[in-house]
């Protein structure tokens, strides 16, 4: 049995970790989070310690280094994106390995500077990529490694989750702190993308804007028009009012699936990192590089096919 520790333990996908933690059988020894409004760990793990300031945290892990009983194995981050990297270096710091939310870090740079932090350490830092272990995911990667070598597929990938007023209060409207809406709301389809597909060969911006992104992606495998947007109004007309999301993404003609089956991909990702088989920096390079290029791109001429419809509808 493995002690865990959880910083960011007031957040929305914090219990999807707490429950793999128990559910594989390891205890949540400690949680942190400068919001105290952590009710859930009494149904899950009641025992654990909760401090609402890191500093109290940071005392309690080292004390607890004095007992091999007691002493932190794993740290596990959900915080807002900007505070990755800095927690990730102090759960390293603290003798622990760490296992971390998408975006991992923001830049390249920055996950260099991580690597140089695992050295130091000996441990190792974790990527939560839970897609790579969905089932649809998995057997559309067997079917294109199965095409043609020189077969390239046509992908069309569409997904609007509209938002309300709070979100742009939050730190996630903030892109000082969530990086934009193509990093907090894409980087998990891109790196579904290169999962895959393959490594990526060319990365076109046509659209960045505050609530939307698109452009154009070639892997090896594939081409890809995309849209993303977390405001209603990008919604079509037949779900607008509807439904408050919509996802599509479109492969040569054929839908992919995959609206069920994300239940339990936490602690499968969990049960993977614990028996050798986890996603590391290494795993997450791709997508950190493809969301910075994004990020900072100036936008390209919105025209010809590699174009998503829904930005050639704004443009009509």
């Amino acid at each position: 049995m493995k002690n865990f520790a959880l910083i960011g333990a007031a957040g929305y996908i914090a219990p999807r970790h707490m429950r793999a933690i128990k559910d594989l059988g390891h205890r949540l020894a400690v949680a942190y989070d400068i919001n105290d409004s952590v009710g859930i760990i009494d149904s899950i793990s009641p025992d654990a310690e909760f401090f609402t300031e890191f500093e109290c945290f940071q005392e309690f892990a080292q004390r607890a280094k004095r007992d091999a009983a007691t002493k932190l194995d794993i740290v596990s981050i959900c915080t807002p994106n900007h505070l990755h990297h800095p927690h990730i270096a102090a759960g390293l710091r603290l003798g622990c390995d760490v296992i971390c939310e998408k975006p991992l870090v923001p830049t390249p740079e920055l996950l260099d500077e991580l690597a140089r932090v695992e050295r130091e350490t000996g441990q190792r830092v974790f990527n939560i990529l839970q897609l790579r272990h969905h089932d649809a995911i998995l057997k559309l990667r067997d079917k294109v490694a199965a095409a043609p070598a020189d077969t390239k597929f046509d992908v069309e990938l569409t997904y609007i989750t509209s938002r309300g007023k709070w979100y742009a209060q939050s730190w996630k409207g903030d892109p000082r702190k969530s990086f934009g809406v193509a990093t907090n709301i894409g980087v998990h389809f891109f790196d579904m993308l290169h999962f895959i597909f393959g490594k990526l060969q060319t990365n076109v911006v046509h659209h960045n804007a505050e609530t939307s992104a698109a452009g154009f992606l070639e892997y090896e495998r594939a081409r890809v028009r995309w849209f993303l947007s977390i405001d209603a109004n990008d919604l079509p007309d037949g779900v607008r009012g509807k439904k408050p999301t919509f996802r599509n993404i479109d492969i040569s003609g054929e839908q992919l699936e995959f609206s069920e089956g994300f239940t339990d991909l936490h602690t499968v990702s969990y049960r993977e990192i614990l028996e050798g088989r986890g996603y590391g920096l290494d795993d997450a390079r791709h997508c950190v590089e493809t969301v910075n290029v994004i990020r900072s791109a100036r936008p390209a001429a919105a025209t010809g096919s590699e174009v998503h419809p829904f930005i050639l509808a704004r443009r009509a």
